[in-house]
């Protein structure tokens, strides 16, 4: 039996949502882009243009929630790696986006650049339990432009071959993105089947929805490109000061943003990727370790999946910024109770002091942690099979297991977890290995995928074409 946790009932997240109903009809969202008001009052929201804000009636938040497909494909470059959406499995994302970098045995962090960006994209290619892309450091030294932007495609679509989500900051960007794709995927309509790039939103807490990303996403309207809605709202800052409230305020934030794309265009796959917050009640600083933020993980699952829709979990956060005691164990315990929830996809690997800070060696330590937190969702087996009465009443008072063949089946099928880093035998191994630290572990673990694997490559053709948009955006 798989592993069963939860921090509301139904009963609760029924709450949750008629105090989201309550909130969107009566008090509303302020919808800062037009383009967004003009779609919702067609759609049969309530818009005043004077004040920017818009009320939901609750039957039109009922109709937008039913447009909203609860199943589909997030597709992928590399054959066999498209992923069904709400079929129970659970794969890891990175974490993003780190300003700054930290190298093995240094305490300070330095400015991202291009390089970091490329080793932790093609790092993330090569790990298995990676599924979907995200940009994990800013690269300091990339120029600015278009030109530049579609350079940075050009590299994306080459060195990492899964799943992509991403976003644009600008509407002027959205046809160069779609030609890209285009190249890259096929045509328009191959793009509108498989899915192979997903946007991520993010409405601004509180109850807004912004203008520049709003429109930059509206301008792809036609593709079917995924929807990732990201709130954020900081308990105690940008929300209310408890854990029920910013459920409820986040939750708002998501249901407005999934109103307004399915008004603009209906049955657009949506991902429910609410990320909840808490602010440090001593420094009024983002609370990245706090163990808040691994409840309020698993109470936006469990919301998502009370509206059938494929969930983006968040967790695994820290407040230090370097590997530590203190990063183990606010990483293991605000990783595993998300997972636990058991959401499509899982954020939170490779970052350290709130999401600033880019480590490599800790994106290997959280991929084990995720490894161990799947094995824990994964529970007990309780198939007929697993019982061995049989086993039990044959080896009897006094004997032992290990000649038989349950022993060996068992151990080799799944039930038995197989660490892939750290120490796991008697202390004096440890001393005759030379007391190799975990750390250096993880880096030689890193340097090894580095050198050994191979992004899939564009083909000539693709990159080829790419590097005339490159320019053709660069005279323009």
């Amino acid at each position: 039996m798989r592993t069963q946790i939860q921090v509301l009932s139904e009963q609760e997240k029924h709450r949750v949502h008629e105090s989201t109903l309550n909130v969107l009809a009566n008090t509303g969202v302020r919808v800062e882009t037009s383009l967004g008001r003009k779609y919702l009052a067609e759609a049969g929201a309530q818009v005043d243009d004077a004040t920017r804000i818009v009320r939901f009636p609750k039957d039109f938040v009922e109709q937008c929630l039913q447009l909203a497909p609860k199943e589909f494909t997030l597709g992928a470059r590399r054959p066999g790696w498209d992923l069904e959406m709400n079929t129970g499995e659970c794969v890891l994302m990175i974490d993003g986006s780190a300003p700054t970098v930290l190298e093995l045995g240094q305490v300070e962090s330095r400015p991202g650049k291009f390089d970091d960006w490329l080793k932790a994209t093609r790092l993330t290619d090569a790990i298995d339990e990676f599924g979907v892309y995200w940009a994990m450091v800013d690269a300091s030294d990339s120029g600015e432009g278009m030109d530049e932007t579609v350079k940075y495609w050009r590299h994306l679509f080459g060195n990492f071959s899964k799943h992509i989500q991403d976003g644009i900051d600008d509407k002027v960007a959205a046809p160069w993105l779609l030609e890209v794709l285009q190249v890259v995927f096929g045509d328009k309509e191959t793009i509108r089947r498989t899915h192979p790039y997903s946007f991520l939103i993010c409405p601004q807490s509180p109850l807004t929805i912004d203008k520049v990303y709003t429109e930059a996403y509206l301008a792809l309207v036609g593709y079917d490109i995924p929807v990732a809605i990201m709130p954020m709202p900081l308990m105690g800052g940008t929300a209310p000061a408890n854990m029920i409230s910013t459920t409820i305020q986040g939750n708002c934030e998501v249901i407005s943003m999934l109103c307004l794309i399915q008004a603009a265009a209906p049955e657009t796959p949506i991902i429910y990727a609410a990320a909840l917050a808490t602010m440090d009640p001593r420094t009024a600083l983002y609370g990245g370790g706090r163990i808040e933020d691994a409840i309020l993980g698993m109470a936006c699952v469990e919301m998502g999946k009370y509206y059938g829709l494929p969930v983006e979990g968040s967790g695994g956060g820290t407040d230090h910024s370097i590997p530590s005691i203190q990063a183990g164990y606010e990483r293991g315990i605000s990783a595993v109770l998300p997972i636990l929830s058991w959401p499509d996809l899982m954020i939170g690997a490779g970052l350290l002091g709130g999401s600033m800070v880019l480590s490599l060696e800790q994106l290997i330590i959280d991929v084990e942690v995720f490894r161990m937190s799947k094995h824990v969702a994964r529970g007990i087996d309780t198939s007929e099979d697993a019982w061995l009465d049989d086993v039990i009443a044959k080896v009897g008072p006094g004997g032992h297991y290990l000649e038989e063949d349950s022993t060996i089946a068992f151990m080799r099928g799944g039930e038995y977890y197989h660490p892939q880093i750290g120490h796991h035998g008697i202390f004096d191994s440890w001393l005759e290995r030379g007391q190799p630290d975990l750390l250096d572990e993880a880096h030689e673990r890193v340097q090894t995928l580095l050198a050994e694997h191979t992004p899939l490559p564009l083909s000539p053709e693709a990159d080829r074409e790419l590097k005339i948009i490159a320019q053709k955006a660069d005279d323009a």
